[in-house]
C-alpha cells in the first residue's frame, strides 16, 4: 500500500522561500503588508508545494473569516457589476474574498440574504443605499457586523456610505435640459418608495424644475421594473397622444435604451422630437443609437473607495468619515433643444 505524502505547512513554505512563518502568514493574509519581491517568493513556494492554509485554524484564531459579504439589487445591471468588479480587487490585496448576493430590488430578500451572509460568518457587509428597517440596523450592531452603504450620499445619514449624491446629479443633468427649452418634462423611473436612490433622483428634477420657474406637480411620471422591455413599455405608455414631453429622464441607462428603441418604433426622431436621457453611463450609453446623454457615475472607484473604508473599520482605523465622490453629466446625441413647436 502506498504511503500518504504529508501535507505540505507552513513551516515548508517558510523554508523553500527563506522567509520565517510570520512573514508567509503576513503574506497570506494582508499581502499589502510585504514586498513584491517577497510575496512572489512565498506564492512561488506555495504554489510548487501546494499548499493550502488551514481555514478552520485561522478563523478560530483570528476570529475572523476574512470573507466580505456584498448585496446588490440586481445582478442585471452592469452598473453593479463594474463597482463590484473594482470592490474585489481592492479586496484581494488585502486578504479578503468577497460573497456576493442580489435582492432583485426586494427588502424582504435583501434582509434574509444579509442574516445568511452573516450566520456564514462574513466579517463586514456592504450594502447599497440607506433604505431598509431599522430593525436590521440593530440586528448587525448586535452581531458587531461593520456595514457600509455605497451608491448613495447623505451626510445626514448616521452610518458611513462612499457615493455620490443622487440628487444633485439629476438637478445638474436636469437644469441642462430645462437651459435647453425643454418645458414639458417627464421621468420613467424604478418605484421610489423602497428605493432612496430613485427617489433622490426624482427630487432633483422637481428642484431644477422649481428653481428655474416651473412647476414640479407637472413632471409626468411612471414608474417600472429594471429592464429595456419596461423601460420600452414604460415609454409607449408616456407618449400616447396628447403626449407633451419634449424630455424625458430615465432612472438608468438601461431604461433609457429601451426608451430609445420605443421612440424609433413610433415614428419619433431623437431628439427631433424628444430628448431621452438616462443615469449611469454604461458602455450601452455609449453604443446606443443615438448616444446616450447621461450622468457618469464613479463606479470604480467607488468600489474601490469602499474597499479600503471597509477594512479600514475591520482594523479599527478611525474615524470612519462619510465619503462623497463627485458625478457628471456626460453630452451625447440623445438630448437636443425643445421642438419650437412645443413651446
Amino acid at each position: 500500500m502506498k504511503a500518504t505524502t504529508p501535507a505540505p505547512t507552513l513551516y515548508d513554505v517558510a523554508a523553500r522561500s527563506g522567509v520565517s512563518t510570520a512573514t508567509v502568514s503576513r503574506c497570506l493574509n494582508f499581502p499589502d503588508q510585504v514586498t513584491e519581491r517577497t510575496r512572489g517568493k512565498v506564492m512561488e513556494a506555495v504554489i510548487a508545494l501546494g499548499y493550502s492554509p488551514n481555514f478552520g485554524a485561522r478563523v478560530m484564531a483570528q476570529r475572523r473569516t476574512n470573507t466580505i459579504g456584498a448585496i446588490i439589487p440586481t445582478m442585471e445591471n452592469a452598473i453593479f457589476a463594474r463597482g463590484l468588479q473594482a470592490f474585489q480587487e481592492e479586496l484581494r490585496v488585502h486578504g479578503y474574498t468577497l460573497l456576493v448576493a442580489s435582492s432583485s430590488y426586494k427588502p424582504d430578500i435583501e434582509e434574509e440574504q444579509i442574516k445568511s451572509l452573516v450566520a456564514r460568518g462574513a466579517d463586514a457587509l456592504l450594502l447599497i443605499g440607506h433604505d431598509r428597517r431599522p430593525e436590521i440596523y440593530e440586528f448587525l450592531e448586535k452581531q458587531r457586523v461593520p456595514v457600509l452603504v455605497t451608491w448613495a450620499f447623505d451626510r445626514a445619514q448616521a452610518r458611513p456610505s462612499v457615493g455620490f449624491d443622487n440628487r444633485a446629479a439629476m438637478r445638474n443633468m436636469a437644469r441642462i435640459v430645462i437651459d435647453l427649452g425643454h418645458r414639458h418634462l417627464a421621468l420613467i423611473s424604478a418605484e421610489v418608495s423602497q428605493n432612496d436612490r430613485a427617489r433622490e433622483r426624482l427630487e432633483g428634477i422637481k428642484e431644477a424644475m422649481v428653481e428655474k420657474g416651473l412647476n414640479a406637480k407637472d413632471l409626468e411620471i411612471i414608474m417600472t421594473p429594471y429592464g429595456i422591455e419596461n423601460g420600452a413599455a414604460a415609454f409607449e405608455k408616456l407618449m400616447q397622444p396628447p403626449a407633451r414631453a419634449t424630455a424625458v429622464f430615465c432612472g438608468n441607462d438601461v431604461l433609457a435604451v429601451g426608451a430609445l428603441r420605443a421612440a424609433r418604433t413610433m415614428g419619433l426622431e431623437v431628439p427631433k422630437d424628444v430628448s431621452i436621457i438616462g443615469f449611469d453611463d454604461i458602455e450601452l450609453a455609449q453604443v446606443a443609437y443615438p448616444a446616450l446623454t447621461t450622468v457618469h457615475v464613479p463606479h470604480r472607484e467607488m468600489g474601490k473607495c469602499a474597499a479600503r473604508t471597509l477594512v479600514d473599520m475591520l482594523n479599527g482605523n478611525g474615524p470612519i468619515e462619510t465619503q462623497e465622490l463627485a458625478s457628471e453629466v456626460r453630452m451625447r446625441a440623445s438630448l437636443g433643444p425643445a421642438p419650437e413647436k412645443m413651446n
